[in-house]
């Protein structure tokens, strides 16, 4: 029997417009059924997309949490037994970047005080993170523990301060270098600005709220040429993106100082040196190539001038450090809202005499009974001033600092620890 639907002229016509409009509308029905069954379809893959979506971005963090270097009872006992005070009268403090050169020092020196000392770093590859683990061994033999994390992760932050009351931060994290901030300038904004902001928002929820002393720097001067460089001298002219950042970093800390009420300590560092430190800097580098008969390279400024830098040994710079964390009025926040001001505070941490690089060079042949192949050339635009020279008086008025070392005593301390450090077999 043929279909209806399929034959145009029926055998009997006066049934035509009936069986057509059954027709149409079972097509239409038929249709209709299967737009709605589309569309089911249709929503059950979206749900069954999003379901997919919310299991991996699950199975994301719980991986990110499980492989996290941090966390866990374990954890949380080396950090509150860090922490442990063991004086009366003694500090709480978090230092960050307490595997770098300035950072170690500190802690040692608050650890043996009595203090208690949580130390925070990200171990980055900058310089060569070898240097930066055998710090952090030296610490964990005066029973500081420094956990393994960047300071610009919220999440750890938070965890710290919630398994410790800290009285102080101690932030001397960042990245530093004037000249690699042309390879790599994303790095001085995550370190320098992101962390930086991320900390404070971490100190400004805490309760109690700590009092925050941070590394500044001399290089935010910039381009001033009024010696000595004193805090009341303008810092708006910053010849490198490091500069820049440390700068910035001023203005972030006040901010959080004027509307949360953290106390803040900002500290103006002025090229500091010694023992266990940092590999890209100048009297570092030369002492390598003079030890290996490489060639130095000595930058010259202007009309041939010799540079110029306000040397400071590692000594005064901790004791400046410490002196600023003792003096630190308390911040006066509570759950992130002011409740009356706080100090704010800035200050030089220098030597007071500068020296130039070729008597820098000069004193380092002494010391390593060597003689220097120099190459002398004019300094390039990245980012480097031809001279620093510090004035302390308000560090010495307010935190009686007073630094004692001169450089001609502190290369001496630093070529004995070098030659010792990397095995040279040598008299200093």
């Amino acid at each position: 029997m043929r279909d209806l639907e399929d034959d145009p002229f029926p055998s009997t016509p006066g049934k035509v417009k009936i069986e057509r409009a059954y027709a149409v509308n079972r097509q239409f029905n038929r249709c209709f059924a299967s737009t709605s069954t589309l569309f089911l379809w249709a929503l059950f893959l979206v749900a069954l997309t999003a379901s997919y979506l919310s299991f991996q971005s699950f199975v994301d963090t719980s991986s990110r949490y499980l492989t996290a270097s941090w966390g866990g009872l374990q954890w949380e006992k080396q950090v509150r037994t860090s922490a442990q005070v063991d004086r009366a009268g003694g500090l709480s403090v978090l230092v960050t970047g307490a595997a770098g050169f300035v950072g170690s020092h500190v802690s040692v020196h608050l650890k043996k005080r009595g203090d208690g000392v949580v130390g925070l770093d990200n171990f980055n590859s900058y310089y060569d993170p070898s240097l930066k683990k055998a710090r952090k061994a030296r610490l964990a033999n005066q029973g500081i523990f420094v956990v393994e994390g960047d300071v610009a992760d919220s999440r750890l932050l938070a965890k710290l301060f919630d398994v410790v009351a800290f009285t102080h931060v101690m932030h001397l994290a960042a990245q530093a270098g004037v000249r690699y901030a042309i390879e790599n300038p994303s790095s001085y904004v995550h370190s320098n600005i992101a962390a930086l902001v991320a900390l404070l928002e971490a100190c400004k929820a805490a309760a109690p709220q700590p009092a925050v002393v941070w590394a500044s720097s001399s290089s935010v001067y910039g381009l001033n040429e009024k010696v000595p460089f004193s805090e009341k001298d303008r810092t708006d002219r910053p010849a490198s993106l490091y500069a820049a950042t440390k700068k910035a970093g001023e203005e972030i800390t006040h901010v959080y100082n004027h509307i949360y009420g953290l106390s803040i300590t900002g500290l103006r560092f002025f090229t500091v040196y010694g023992p266990w430190g940092r590999p890209d800097m100048a009297y570092f580098s030369f002492t390598r190539n003079i030890l290996q008969g490489k060639p130095i390279t000595v930058y010259r400024g202007k009309d041939r001038a010799d540079l110029a830098r306000d040397f400071t040994y590692i000594d005064d710079i901790v004791k400046g450090c410490v002196a600023a964390l003792d003096t630190a009025g308390r911040s006066t926040g509570a759950a992130g809202k002011k409740k009356g001001a706080a100090p704010y505070r800035i200050y030089n941490l220098g030597n007071t005499q500068p020296v130039t690089v070729p008597a820098l060079v000069s004193i380092l042949e002494k010391h390593l009974r060597l003689k220097a192949k120099k190459n002398l050339v004019e300094m390039p635009g990245n980012g480097d001033v031809p001279f620093t020279h510090a004035n302390i008086s308000s560090a010495r008025r307010d935190l009686g600092y007073k630094p004692s070392t001169d450089l001609h005593t502190g290369l001496k301390k630093f070529v004995r620890w070098y030659v010792s450090y990397y095995g040279y077999q040598r008299d200093v």
